[in-house]
C-alpha cells in the first residue's frame, strides 16, 4: 500500500501536460515495408489556459523501424495556436511552463512546446523545439496569440 501512494505521489507532482488529437497526415515518403514517412497535423489545447489550442505539424519515420517505435524523426515542426474560446488562467503561469511534450526517438529526443507570458504586450507565445540528451536542435518554429475579449465567429456552415 505504500508503494502504490508513493507511485500516486509521485504522479501527482509530475507536470501536466497536453496530448494531442491527430487531425490528419500526408505520406511524403513511400515505403514497401512498414509505415509511409508523413507529415502530421495534431491538436492540443493548452492545460492551464483555456480557450487556446495549438496546432502542431511535424514529421513522423516510417519504414519498419518506424513501425516499431525505433526510429528518430526529424527536428523541423511548426506551430499555430488559436484562441478558440474565451481565454482564462486555470492558474498562475510560469514562463517557459512545458505546455507539450513528446518522444522523437527511442530514448534521447523529445519535441516540446513551451509557453511565455509577454505581459507588455498582453500576449501568449509558443515555442517549439526538439531536444536530446546531449545535443539539440536550433531548429524551432514560435506562435503568438494576443489576449483579447473573445468574440465568437459563426457556426461554419
Amino acid at each position: 500500500m505504500r508503494i502504490v501512494s508513493g507511485l500516486l505521489g509521485v504522479l501527482l507532482t509530475l507536470p501536466v501536460l497536453a496530448s494531442a488529437e491527430e487531425i490528419g497526415s500526408v505520406s511524403t515518403v513511400f515505403k514497401f515495408v512498414g509505415p509511409n514517412d508523413r507529415i502530421v497535423i495534431e491538436a492540443f489545447d493548452d492545460p492551464k489556459v483555456e480557450g487556446v489550442t495549438c496546432y502542431l505539424s511535424r514529421a513522423k519515420t516510417g519504414g519498419v523501424k518506424g513501425g516499431l517505435g525505433l526510429a528518430e524523426d526529424r527536428a523541423e515542426a511548426s506551430i499555430a495556436c488559436r484562441q478558440v474560446g474565451p481565454i482564462k488562467f486555470k492558474e498562475q503561469l510560469k514562463d517557459g511552463d512545458e505546455v507539450f511534450k513528446e518522444r522523437t526517438s527511442l530514448v534521447f529526443k523529445t519535441m516540446q512546446v513551451v509557453r511565455f507570458l509577454d505581459k507588455a504586450r498582453n500576449t501568449l507565445v509558443y515555442l517549439v523545439y526538439s531536444d536530446r540528451v546531449i545535443e539539440g536542435s536550433p531548429q524551432n518554429a514560435v506562435t503568438a496569440i494576443p489576449i483579447v475579449p473573445w468574440v465568437p465567429a459563426p457556426p461554419v456552415q
